[in-house]
């Protein structure tokens, strides 16, 4: 008898439940965020890469924001300049004086774009150290010099520095990891909770800068290698969009390109005694060494005039290049006219393509700087200002405090700040 009532009882009260009007779920809210700054080096990218048709993204978001013409630091390599605009001096002043040097006080060592000793960097806080000392957590995705232990000491125990800081999140650069693979990994890490979120992305891309040294600035692979990356950033601001992400994007080149070919090479082997020098690094300038006993010959057959190239020693580099002071500058630098190479011999292959580290004043050397965000003004143009300026940018945006040592901003952050 009781098995049915309760059964009956059961009945009646599924009836009652569904003829009943549904419950409203209750709806979704969405997590207020904080703007996150992103900033994406695009390395090679020149300033009139900046179209509808090869960048259109990066164009919407010039005409929605800040944009202008950004002057380089000599030289205009990407090591160097990377480091510039993270830390905000020049290369003279933060210790990356090419991408390749040596130290007088490590004889017998050279630097090159693989090493990571902290020795070669510890002369300049990067903007993702400022950050996380200011509990600011920040990730780095590929930025030249973000897989150092920056501050460590030392030699390494297992490839580990002692004391030596990272940003939170950091990647070691690895070329097969493709422009898209980049970007998701950045996404990944803004869609983590807020304790864990960076509020600091540092993201590089080295596409454009590969495709223009291969076949030049101006080449349809070029243009092409621009448009993808462009893409990239595309697909990147619709992924914030879906978080419900505001972003302040910052995005900078290192350097641009210019125009290299077989007839205009300068091979040095004709212009000094063979044994009177070591050359450190060539191209569009040489760095170079005297042998020992051998600086009087060298000097010597530097100051005489030289077709489509300039030498100085390094007391006497011209003071426009704010270069020379560093003890890991070469004793004798020697700098091409634009689009001629210094190569160590005659070249058994023809030199074509592209190639950067001219003068930083060249317009062939000028590099893209496009910005937008809240932080940001909407519609502005900047005249044509120094790389130097990047770092105290992203002090104001982040709210650090200014750093006096620095190398200023040249007024843009007045300029491009709301």
């Amino acid at each position: 008898m009781r098995i049915p009532s309760l059964f009956a009882a059961l009945v009646l009260l599924a009836g009652c439940t569904t003829s009943s009007a549904p419950i409203a779920a209750a709806p979704a809210v969405r997590e207020a965020r904080p703007p996150v700054t992103i900033v994406i080096g695009v390395d090679g990218a020149r300033p009139d890469y900046l179209t509808p048709a090869t960048a259109p993204n990066l164009s919407r978001l010039a005409a929605g924001g800040v944009a202008g013409a950004m002057r380089p630091s000599f030289p205009t390599k990407t090591f160097p300049n990377f480091w510039t605009l993270a830390t905000g001096v020049r290369p003279d002043k933060s210790g990356i004086v090419g991408n390749k040097m040596e130290d007088p006080a490590r004889p017998g060592e050279t630097f090159t774009m693989e090493t990571v000793d902290p020795f070669w960097w510890n002369a300049a806080k990067p903007i993702w150290i400022a950050a996380e000392q200011a509990s600011i957590r920040s990730a780095t995705m590929f930025w030249p010099g973000s897989e150092v232990a920056w501050g460590g000491t030392g030699k390494p125990d297992h490839g580990v520095y002692a004391g030596g800081a990272h940003a939170s999140d950091w990647q070691a650069f690895s070329a097969a990891v493709t422009a898209g693979q980049r970007v998701d990994a950045v996404v990944d890490w803004l869609r983590r909770p807020a304790a864990t979120r960076p509020r600091l992305v540092m993201l590089y891309f080295d596409d454009v800068d590969v495709a223009g040294h291969d076949h030049g600035r101006s080449a349809p692979e070029t243009r092409a290698a621009m448009h993808a990356v462009d893409a990239q950033i595309g697909r990147l601001q619709r992924e914030l969009t879906a978080l419900g992400q505001p972003a302040n994007l910052i995005v900078v080149a290192d350097h641009g390109m210019a125009a290299i070919a077989p007839d205009r090479v300068i091979a040095f082997d004709g212009i000094a005694p063979a044994n009177s020098y070591r050359l450190i690094e060539t191209g569009p300038y040489a760095a170079i060494e005297p042998l020992p006993g051998r600086e009087a010959a060298l000097a010597a057959a530097l100051a005489r005039p030289h077709p489509h190239m300039q030498c100085w020693p390094k007391a006497a580099i011209p003071a426009r290049l704010r270069y020379g002071t560093n003890p890991r500058v070469a004793a004798f630098l020697c700098l091409a006219e634009i689009g001629w190479t210094i190569t160590p011999t005659r070249p058994t292959r023809a030199i074509t393509g592209g190639a950067h580290g001219y003068d930083d004043a060249a317009p062939e050397m000028q590099a893209l700087f496009v910005a937008g965000g809240p932080a940001l003004r909407p519609g502005v143009t900047l005249p044509s200002f120094r790389n130097t300026a990047i770092h105290p940018l992203l002090r104001r945006i982040l709210g650090l405090a200014p750093d006096p040592a620095l190398d200023g901003d040249g007024g843009i952050g007045a300029a491009a700040l709301r």
